[in-house]
Parts: structure tokens; C-alpha cells; sequence
């Protein structure tokens, strides 16, 4: 069986070692780079690259450029790592496009935990051949595909599992600490309010249907349900 591709991007040595002897230890292939051109370099000209670990704090580009440069052309999910702890960068690296972000000092085993749960979920062997469609929206969950009335729309990895996770729930009223267990699993730190700039980008991208469908329920969270559009 194919190793899966690992890019991990960090301008410190000690840091891209330790990354890469842990992931190598659980059978994965790990690429490396260490400023954010030579890790756009490497994404470009390497294939089947199947998950990116990237640092924010790099010369020549930071990990949040290289970030919005990839979700241009790819929804291939990215882990960002960072000294900074603060509520707005965590943010920042959302709006982005980054799909879970840990905060440096932090623990390998979790780190590998967190992909190994990102490639289950993504990689063709750990996903279900199934498609869902409402109201117009078409999800191919094998090809990690979605569009709105037959016209693709480009998701990152925590935009398509959030969309998900509201069709396979609809009609419900979800809170957004259940939504984080659903989408970002029980071992997420974060903010809760990381759900609404997702919801954010995800209505934009839906266009009308994304208004119209994902409802906010004040107090709450959210609710999925299909209205009539008039």
C-alpha cells in the first residue's frame, strides 16, 4: 500500500525532525520544507501530497500567504502551527483556510492523532462511497466533491465536513459545542466561535442556498433545513 504525503513546513530544524520522526514511525511519507516558497515549490511540483503541517511564522512568505495561495487551487487540508496563542490569530489561520491549528509548545502524539483523524476522513481507504443531495446541493463524499445546481464549488477540508455534518443533521438545531464534537472532534481546544467564521465562508460559497438553508439559531448554533427560495 501507497504511504501517504505529508509536506510539514517550519524554519526551525528541531521542530520539522521531531514532526517527521513521529509521522514517519506511524508509516507516512514526509516531505519537508523551511520557508514558505520552498513549501509552495514542493506543493506544486510533488504529487498526491495528502496533508500540509505548516508553520505561521516563516521568512519570505508566512504560513498564512502560504496558506491562501494553496486553497486557490486545492482543498488538500492544512494543520497550522504557531507560537502565537491569541483568539485573533487562531482566526486569522481559519479565515485563511487552515483546517485545525495548534498552538506551539505542543505534543507530538496529539499532533499525529489529529492527522491520522483528518486523513481518515479524507484519504479514498477511510471514506464511505456515498452522495447526499437537498435542495439543489449535491455531495459526492467519495470524491469529496460538492456542488450547488450542478456547479462545482471549491470547500477546504473543515468547510466540506461542516457542510456535511448540517445535511446529515437536518432539520435539527445544533449548538456549537455539539457541532465542534461532530466536525472537529472531542480532542479540539479552540473557541467555539471558530464555527461562525466557518459558517461564514461556507454561506458565501453556497451562495443564496448557504443563506437561505443554514439558519442561525440565536443562543444556540445552527440549524440545516430547506426552505422554498422565492
Amino acid at each position: 500500500m501507497e504511504k501517504l504525503k505529508i509536506l510539514v513546513v517550519d524554519d526551525e530544524m528541531r521542530i520539522r525532525k521531531l514532526v517527521r520522526d513521529f509521522l514517519v514511525k506511524q508509516n507516512y511519507d514526509v516531505l519537508e520544507a523551511e520557508d514558505g516558497e520552498a513549501a509552495l515549490d514542493f506543493f506544486y511540483q510533488e504529487k498526491g501530497i495528502a496533508l500540509v503541517i505548516l508553520d505561521v511564522m516563516m521568512p519570505k512568505m508566512n504560513g498564512y500567504q502560504v496558506c491562501r495561495e494553496i486553497r486557490e487551487t486545492s482543498s488538500v487540508p492544512v494543520i497550522m502551527l504557531t507560537a502565537k496563542s491569541e483568539e485573533r490569530d487562531e482566526l486569522n489561520g481559519f479565515e485563511c483556510g487552515a483546517d485545525e491549528y495548534i498552538s506551539k509548545p505542543f505534543s507530538p502524539k496529539i499532533l499525529v492523532a489529529r492527522v491520522e483523524a483528518i486523513l481518515r476522513r479524507t484519504s479514498p481507504a477511510g471514506k464511505k462511497g456515498n452522495i447526499i443531495e437537498m435542495g439543489g446541493i449535491y455531495i459526492d463524499k467519495d470524491a469529496h466533491m460538492v456542488s450547488v445546481d450542478g456547479v462545482s464549488v471549491e470547500l477546504s477540508y473543515k468547510e466540506f465536513e461542516l457542510l456535511l455534518y448540517f445535511m446529515e443533521n437536518p432539520g435539527i438545531a445544533l449548538s456549537r459545542e455539539r457541532i465542534l464534537n461532530g466536525v472537529w472532534n472531542y480532542d479540539y481546544f479552540g473557541d467555539a466561535r471558530t464555527i461562525d467564521t466557518h459558517v461564514k465562508k461556507l454561506r458565501a460559497k453556497l451562495g443564496e442556498k448557504g443563506t437561505l438553508y443554514i439558519q442561525t439559531i440565536w443562543g444556540l448554533g445552527y440549524k440545516f433545513e430547506i426552505v422554498p427560495e422565492t
